[in-house]
């Protein structure tokens, strides 16, 4: 047998095997940022919901305020998970925009929109 007709085992094309396993990597990170986001959107909520029942009710302010400082640390962690994913290239750049969205919301519930007794 010479040295041209050597048998080699077939290799799939370079293109096709990145392919898969960028669809994969971004099946994982959307799935892991909806994960993240669905936790953060729930104490958002809770701190919107949460209304003083009268001048006496410091209590529910202050859960308010904390519901929101959380909401903006997982904010920040989601972002920063976002910014790895985008890096790698999985996910494309229109991902920054829900922790965003959810920063905001939890800073004006922080700020602007406080509940006040």
């Amino acid at each position: 047998m010479s040295r041209s007709t050597r048998l080699s085992t077939p290799r799939a094309p370079a293109g096709r095997d990145s392919g898969v396993r960028a669809r994969i990597g971004s099946a994982l990170g959307g799935l892991v940022l909806t994960l993240g986001h669905l936790p953060t959107i729930y104490v958002t909520c809770i701190a919107y919901m949460a209304n003083p029942a009268g001048p006496w009710d410091s209590e529910t302010v202050a859960h308010s305020d904390i519901a929101s400082g959380l909401a903006l640390v997982l904010s920040g962690i989601t972002a920063l998970l976002t910014w790895l994913f985008v890096k790698v290239e999985w996910l494309r750049g229109w991902w920054y925009a829900v922790p965003a969205v959810l920063a905001a919301a939890a800073l004006l519930r922080l700020t602007l929109l406080a509940p006040e007794l």
